[in-house]
C-alpha cells in the first residue's frame, strides 16, 4: 500500500501544500464572506507536513465530490469523513482533529494533496453539506465529532490503547489548538495517556496565542505549557510551527513509553499579512467593508 509518509515529497512540497491551503481559506473567505481563516494560516504548514508526508495513510476511499449531510447518527448511518484518509488498517496511521473550527484548514489540505476534488470546497457552510464550516464525523477528513474542545485527545488516548491491546502498529496522531489549554479535560487526557505510557500518540499543537476573546495571555494564561506537559510526564518538542523541518525532525523523536506533544509556535497572519492590524481578534474573519473585502482580494490575486 503507498502512503503518504513513503513518498517522496520534499521540503519544497509541503510548503507549496502549505501555500495552497492558505491561498485556498483566503479565497473561501472572500466567496463567503467569512471564515474561520487565521486558524487556516496558522496551522497550514502542520497539515501539509501531516498529510504530505507524516501519515502513513491509503489512498482515499471516498467520493472526490462529497455527498450532502447524511443525516444525524442512527442504526445504519456510515459517516464518510474518515474515508477520505483511506482504509483503516493495522499499520495504517489515524488523525484526529480536535479543534473542529479548523477544518476548512483540513478540507483545504484534502485538495492540495489530491483526496478531495476543488468543486468540494464550493459546498463550504452551505444549506445540506457535508462540508461544513465546523466538522463532524460526516466532513471530509473528519474521522470523530470531537464535540467541545479538548475531547479529541481523551478519545486517542482510547483508541491508543485499543490498537495497543489489538497488537497493530499504526499511530494515532492528534491535531489540537493551543485555547483547548485552557479545558480539564485536555489535562486529563494527558494524565490519562501518560499513565497508559501511550507512545503511539503525537500531538501537534497549533500554539497560534489565540482565542474567541482575542489573545490567550490575556484571557487565560496556558503558559509555560511545555513545563506543564512535562511535569505530567510527556515528551514535548518545541518548534517553528512554519519551520517544515524542524517539524518532520520534532515527530521523530524517540519517545518510548510516553506520548509525544510537539508545540508548534504559530503565526495568525502567517502569508496574508493584511491581518496583522486586526490582532489579536482574529477567531473569525469577516470584512467589514467593501472596500476592506477588495484588499484582500486584490491581495489574493498577486499569491
Amino acid at each position: 500500500m503507498e502512503t503518504a509518509k513513503e513518498s517522496v515529497r520534499t521540503t519544497h512540497d509541503i510548503a507549496a501544500i502549505a501555500h495552497g491551503i492558505r491561498r485556498r481559506a483566503l479565497d473561501l473567505t472572500i466567496q463567503k464572506n467569512g471564515c474561520y481563516l487565521s486558524q487556516a494560516l496558522s496551522s497550514a504548514d502542520i497539515l501539509a507536513l501531516l498529510y504530505g508526508k507524516l501519515l502513513a495513510i491509503g489512498p482515499s476511499e471516498a467520493p472526490a465530490i462529497p455527498g450532502p449531510f447524511p443525516g444525524v447518527p442512527r442504526p445504519g448511518f456510515h459517516p464518510l469523513g474518515a474515508e477520505y484518509n483511506g482504509p483503516v488498517g493495522p499499520h495504517t496511521d489515524r488523525l484526529l482533529l480536535s479543534a473542529a473550527h479548523y477544518a476548512v484548514a483540513v478540507y483545504a489540505a484534502l485538495v492540495e494533496v489530491g483526496r478531495m476534488a476543488p468543486e468540494g470546497l464550493e459546498q463550504f457552510n452551505e444549506d445540506g453539506s457535508s462540508v461544513e464550516m465546523i466538522g463532524g464525523e460526516h466532513s471530509p477528513g473528519m474521522e470523530l465529532t470531537t464535540g467541545s474542545f479538548g475531547q479529541a485527545l481523551s478519545q486517542a488516548g482510547g483508541i491508543a490503547l485499543a490498537r495497543r491491546l489489538h497488537g497493530d502498529t499504526g499511530r494515532v496522531f492528534v491535531f489540537m489548538s493551543d485555547g483547548e489549554f485552557e479545558e480539564g479535560q485536555t489535562y486529563e487526557g494527558v494524565q490519562a495517556s501518560v499513565h497508559y505510557r501511550l507512545d503511539n500518540i503525537t500531538v501537534f499543537v497549533d500554539v497560534n496565542g489565540q482565542q474567541v476573546d482575542g489573545a490567550i495571555e490575556d484571557v487565560m494564561r496556558i503558559e509555560p505549557l511545555a513545563e506543564r506537559l512535562t511535569g505530567f510526564g510527556a515528551a514535548v518538542q518545541v518548534v517553528d510551527g512554519h519551520d517544515i523541518e524542524a517539524m518532520e525532525r520534532a515527530a521523530a523523536v524517540e519517545h518510548t513509553g510516553k506520548p509525544l506533544f510537539v508545540l508548534c509556535y504559530t503565526d495568525t497572519a502567517r502569508g496574508v499579512p493584511l491581518l496583522n492590524e486586526r490582532k489579536p481578534y482574529l477567531h473569525y474573519v469577516r470584512f467589514k467593508s467593501a472596500e476592506e473585502k477588495q484588499q484582500f482580494v486584490d491581495f489574493l490575486a498577486t499569491m
